[in-house]
């Protein structure tokens, strides 16, 4: 579940006036409430605008390079590019949030009309929501995948079957996305806004009990955005890391060690990056959430701060998408080796400098915190 801009503006919209809340809006407030509006609408719905247009244009850029050159990796043929099939999918997962990103920019900018009809609000909200479930479960699918990676080599058979595997998951990944976006699409509607000659794009819920089922998508989408992928990702990841704290105690290379310690910050920027980019926003959903069953005390003021702050915590979880290709391509040091063959290296990669590169790849210890298919005895 996310927050649309018709969502926001007709809250916003609410607010202003006597706040007759809709009891059919995406999170808006099922109990009547009169309140004032603390904020600037006008200000939180053009810096919104602004960051969402960022976000679009890094991720863009960003992923689609991501993209391009694992494509173009992966005619080597190479062991170690077998690996990138999560991070390729990843990137295609991110690019096509950012892609949907314009229309949201384009609705929000008109106060939150959206003049799209109601087969593009499903169809963007679907294609916005089954790429944001694939991200997450992606990054999730990597944590687990490179700490067995790591620990079980994957010659002969053994490898097979791990691709296998891999592209299974893939498959797997972007059929539970689409499953998990189902229930919230099929209930997007455009309503006439109640403050104006508008259009909204917007989930309208059952009449008999909306609460409800408002609560039961955002309890879903907490469950399986956060909750479960989370702890996933920062165990395996957790257990990676002592595993190159291991490695490093029974080994006599300086330099070897020096790696590994690279590799274990880096795994630990995997984890906190997640969390400061999704933990927000779910903090503050599952807020709203409490609130709307009533086990969380519903003032004006707590009004005011969720309707802000899901607005901006959800700007801060899509960050993720422009995180996502530094975090898992642009640090590694065979990406960037990926990257100069594709700009500058228009003969053959058998060439001195090649060769120079390569001879430092294999060595490279950093790389097994990305999942190669024959990673380095520790």
């Amino acid at each position: 579940m996310s927050l649309t801009s018709s969502d926001l503006e007709d809250l916003l919209e609410s607010l202003s006036d006597l706040n007759f809340s809709d009891p059919l809006g995406n999170i808006s407030r099922v109990d009547t409430m009169v309140c004032a509006t603390s904020f600037n609408r006008t200000a939180l719905l053009y810096s919104t605008c602004i960051l969402y247009s960022f976000i679009f244009i890094i991720g863009l850029a960003a992923n689609a390079l991501v993209l391009w050159v694992n494509i173009r990796a992966q005619r080597d043929s190479t062991p170690r590019h077998e690996t990138h099939m999560y991070i390729a999918h990843l990137a295609v997962a991110d690019l096509c949030v950012c892609v949907t990103l314009p229309v949201w920019v384009s609705s929000l900018a008109q106060h939150g009309h959206w003049p799209f009809g109601e087969v593009a609000c499903k169809l963007t909200h679907l294609l916005f929501s089954v790429n944001l479930f694939s991200s997450i479960f992606f990054l999730a699918c990597m944590s687990v995948d490179r700490y067995l990676s790591l620990t079980k080599h994957g010659d002969g058979e053994g490898g097979v079957r791990r691709r296998l595997f891999r592209r299974g998951a893939c498959i797997a990944v972007w059929l539970l996305a689409l499953v998990a976006s189902l229930p919230d699409t099929y209930f997007m509607r455009t309503v006439k806004s109640s403050h104006g000659d508008i259009m909204l794009c917007r989930p309208v819920y059952p009449e008999e009990n909306p609460r409800e089922w408002m609560v039961g998508v955002q309890l879903s989408f907490i469950l399986l955005g956060f909750v479960l992928p989370f702890p996933v990702i920062a165990v395996f990841y957790a257990l990676l890391a002592r595993a190159f704290a291991r490695s490093s105690s029974s080994s006599s290379s300086s330099t070897v060690e020096q790696e590994r310690r690279v590799s274990r910050r880096v795994i630990l920027a995997y984890i906190i990056v997640f969390l400061g980019c999704w933990g927000p926003y779910h903090s503050v959903l599952l807020a709203d959430a409490l609130s709307q069953l009533g086990l969380v005390p519903l003032t004006c003021h707590l009004e005011n701060v969720i309707l802000v702050a899901l607005h901006l915590t959800q700007c801060l979880s899509l960050l993720h998408c422009c995180f996502n290709p530094i975090l898992y391509n642009f640090i590694n040091r065979n990406y960037r080796y990926d990257l100069m063959k594709a700009f500058i290296f228009k003969y053959s990669t058998r060439t001195g400098l090649a060769r120079l590169i390569e001879a430092s790849n294999m060595s490279e210890t950093e790389y097994s915190a990305v999942a190669v298919d024959n990673p380095p005895q520790i």
